[in-house]
């Protein structure tokens, strides 16, 4: 077994009991996601440079890494996620197909992209993923690239998303970045969300 697929499988550390159900993938290509959280404002927190490296960490189906590829033909959009079934989804999506900036990958292919990412969008992942699944994404950053984790605010009282039990406050997921070596340069609340711009 590749050590980051057993990293990426390794949930201890993770504020949610269970990783997503990929039975329940509808729910990400609900087009209301993009009325709380529009790609735009995704965009707008990426800053991403001209030409720049985007890493999708825990894309799921890629609703947003298609509309940041589709928005930013610019960018190589590299969409990462340990299940099968999810990419399968994502790949079998015509506007998937249609974009040639847009890559569709595995937690197989995280080493090739160690160093690499200019820039590394965490969306609705931080409160299910490991420890050792941050070191992971940690080491993805290029040498001044910053990841941006937007994630569901336990705060807030919300008609969607997960239990708060499940997800973090905005203070208690920045102290876990920093736990891990991540440096915040930024934070703020969203409608649902939070979001925190770090660096290494």
């Amino acid at each position: 077994m590749d050590s980051h697929d057993h990293s990426l499988n390794d949930r201890h550390g993770a504020r949610q009991p269970r990783r997503f159900d990929p039975a329940k993938a509808a729910r990400l290509d609900d087009p209301t996601r993009f009325t709380y959280l529009p790609p735009g404002e995704v965009l707008a927190l990426l800053d991403a440079p001209y030409e720049a490296c985007v890493v999708d960490f825990g894309t799921g189906t890629g609703t947003y890494a298609i509309a940041i590829a589709g928005a930013r033909p610019d960018l190589r959009v590299v969409a990462v996620d340990e299940q099968p079934e999810m990419l399968a989804l994502l790949r079998a999506k015509p506007e998937a197909a249609h974009l040639k900036n847009l890559e569709a990958v595995g937690v197989e292919a995280l080493s090739a992209l160690r160093g690499v990412a200019d820039r590394v969008l965490a969306l609705n992942v931080l409160h299910e993923v490991g420890n050792a699944a941050l070191d992971d994404l940690l080491a993805l950053l290029a040498a001044g690239g910053r990841a941006v984790f937007i994630d569901w605010n336990a705060a807030v009282d919300r008609p969607v998303g997960p239990p708060a039990a499940h997800v973090y406050r905005l203070e208690e997921a920045r102290a876990r970045l920093e736990r891990h070596g991540f440096t915040i340069v930024a934070a703020q609340t969203l409608r649902f969300h939070y979001a925190l711009i770090a660096t290494r």
